[in-house]
């Protein structure tokens, strides 16, 4: 096999292009075989497999820098750069699902957050010109779908402004993100892809004007010279030009020929140039081409003949949002959904096939997505915007600034909240519950179980003056938690008895954590220490009833499926404070540090957030207050 042989992308240079398009294949055979056995992102990679062996056929990374935005599609990159162990693939030990600086020279960028490659691009292009660095190039690759992200823009814009700093912007055009993208740019890429290209056009007309005598060359002239509104009615390609940028294209993006000749003319040019490649997501894949929702962008473990799963889930925290906003949509015409650029990931596909007229999918523009929200809600709707809880960052100044400011009763739906695991640091929705503590009236919730997602989802859109979020975790939703009494707006999901005068500790359980608060409990009565366990339900703010139920217990301990820094143990320990309420508190938590990739069992283990960890400490702290040790360490909890 020709990929074996390949240890660095070097070794490209030998190989014919016969033995390329081979190697092409190799590459796609590869990919079905191993990421159908481990998951990942399927589809991306497969359309990209000739574009990475051109770019660093013309590039010389690590010398050069060849950058991925958002880095699903770099699995190819890994193989031509000598990672071909995709064994353990997005597990613990294993390579990373997008780049890692960690594993390689030539990983540059690892946040897979989308539209932030042209601003590393601009950055690096201007080092590189600062330092006099006359031989280092930069080859940013963005997706039509990310192009849709108001960052990319801000990048071009400052990019368009040095006409003499190489850059070259390649534009994987797959039509789509996770689904087909959508706006004014998808519909200027499709103009661009369905007309016949000026270049070819021109020298067509060169031929037969220079055979024409006396007047054609003449004539020629000034048609090249007036290429510009030329261009614009031939194929309209304007719009890049337009910012001061070379446009190349359309060009092949499964031609490696093709692909190397652009990519040779735009790194010889003294300036930014844009090379516009058509590709095809999962090329060369049957059940992927033929799966129109999102083209096997990311798959669980499949059959690699079929391309089915190898086994079907249980019902997740997601389906049950589907589920319940398909229910809310028929009871209120005014509930409409918002997403960016991930209709099927969050959930809200059905909605969308029941009221198609009241769905917005607002490209990857996270911040934009908030503020139309605000809009939305100000003209009297009731937006739903579901998103990851990661990417909810992004749009923070808007969810403070537009929707809070203004009292707009719009709700967001964070899915993949807490630790998610395999995706790595930057997918990990560990951020949501501590930014948004800071944000003036808004609610946030934290379902436990799906009953209480349903619950909670309608008490949110009931909400019509203020922001609020719902948030919940990743994967198979667990049983249901039922609750044995009420305190205030707090659910009480275990008590100790009623001899018991001053139980010892106050276990606040926080979302989906609950099942594990209550092994907590069941492990601490072993060691004869009493508990009672409340869920909040919403954390923010924190509930009235709360402090005067801490100051009958010893010990206050709260458990989150969030970064400790800032978080609902904070929040609950300014508000004991407040009170006036002096009781020890232990608040348990992610700590604030970017987790590897590893499974989300595996890293809760690492973190030290599972039921033994927690009541081994919390048993410590009592034993302490007891006086029964001073710095022994406690007995072990099994």
């Amino acid at each position: 096999m020709l990929l074996t042989r390949i240890k660095g992308p070097r070794d490209l240079d030998r190989l014919s292009l016969e033995e390329l398009e081979q190697l092409a294949a190799e590459i796609r055979s590869f990919l079905v075989d191993a990421v159908s056995k481990t998951g990942g992102h399927l589809g991306p990679n497969l359309g990209v497999v000739e574009l990475t062996i051109a770019l660093h056929r013309v590039f010389d990374s690590p010398k050069d820098k060849v950058l991925f935005d958002t880095g699903h599609q770099a699995y190819v990159h890994k193989l031509l750069t000598g990672r071909q162990d995709f064994g353990n693939l997005r597990s613990k030990g294993g390579l990373s699902g997008y780049p890692s600086r960690a594993e390689s020279a030539h990983d540059v960028i690892e946040n897979s957050h989308a539209s932030t490659v042209l601003g590393w691009a601009d950055g690096l292009a201007k080092a590189n010109e600062v330092l006099g660095r006359e031989d280092h190039h930069v080859a940013a690759v963005i997706g039509d779908g990310a192009l849709t992200g108001g960052m990319a823009w801000e990048a071009l814009n400052n990019i368009a402004a040095a006409k003499d700093r190489p850059l070259v912007i390649v534009v994987n055009d797959n039509e789509r993100s996770y689904g087909p993208t959508i706006g004014g740019l998808a519909n200027h890429l499709a103009t661009l892809r369905t007309t016949d290209g000026y270049e070819r056009f021109l020298a067509r007309g060169k031929d037969l004007l220079e055979r024409t005598p006396v007047v054609g060359r003449p004539l020629y002239e000034t048609l090249h010279g007036a290429k510009k509104g030329l261009k614009d009615f031939i194929a309209p390609q304007g719009m890049f030009e337009d910012l001061g940028l070379k446009y190349i294209g359309p060009i092949d993006g499964h031609d490696i020929e093709a692909l190397e000749s652009a990519l040779q003319r735009a790194k010889r040019f003294s300036g930014p140039v844009i090379v516009h490649c058509l590709t095809q997501k999962g090329r060369g894949y049957e059940p992927a081409v033929q799966d129109e929702a999102d083209r096997f962008h990311a798959v669980g473990v499949i059959h690699p003949d079929t391309g089915l799963p190898v086994s079907t889930d249980a019902a997740s925290w997601t389906s049950v949002f589907a589920d319940e906003m398909v229910k809310l949509g028929k009871e209120r015409e005014d509930i409409v959904a918002i997403t960016a650029a991930m209709l099927q990931p969050v959930g809200l596909k059905k909605f969308a096939d029941a009221y198609p007229d009241r769905i917005f999918d607002v490209g990857i523009a996270e911040q934009h997505g908030a503020t139309s929200a605000a809009g939305l809600a100000t003209g009297g709707a009731h937006p739903v915007f579901a998103v990851y809880a990661t990417f909810l960052n992004r749009a923070f100044d808007q969810v403070l600034m537009d929707v809070a400011l203004h009292k707009c009763g719009v709700t967001f739906v964070l899915d993949r909240a807490g630790v998610t695991g395999t995706d790595g640091a930057s997918h990990n929705g560990m951020w949501d519950m501590s930014i948004m503590q800071v944000v003036p009236g808004l609610r946030l919730a934290a379902p436990r179980d799906a009953e209480q997602l349903r619950a909670q989802l309608r008490e949110a859109v009931q909400v019509e003056d203020a922001p609020t979020v719902v948030r919940y975790s990743k994967g198979v939703v667990g049983p249901a938690v039922p609750a044995v009494g009420r305190i205030g707006g707090m659910d009480v999901l275990r008590a100790p008895g009623a001899d018991v005068t001053r139980p010892d500790v106050l276990l606040v359980s926080v979302g989906a954590l609950a099942p594990m608060c209550l092994d907590i409990a069941d492990l601490l009565d072993k060691q004869g220490i009493t508990t009672t366990v409340v869920d909040p339900r919403w954390v923010k703010p924190v509930d009235e009833a709360l402090a005067p139920l801490a100051e009958r217990h010893r010990v206050v301990v709260t458990v989150e499926d969030n970064g400790r820094t800032g978080g609902v143990g904070s929040a609950v320990a300014q508000a004991l404070r407040d009170a006036g309420v002096d009781v020890p508190l232990r608040d348990f938590g992610i700590p604030q540090r970017f987790l590897d990739h590893a499974s989300r069992k595996e890293v809760m283990a690492e973190i030290g957030l599972t039921a033994p960890d927690i009541a081994r400490q919390v048993t410590g702290l009592v034993a302490k207050l007891d006086g029964r040790y001073d710095s022994e360490p406690a007995a072990a909890v099994d």
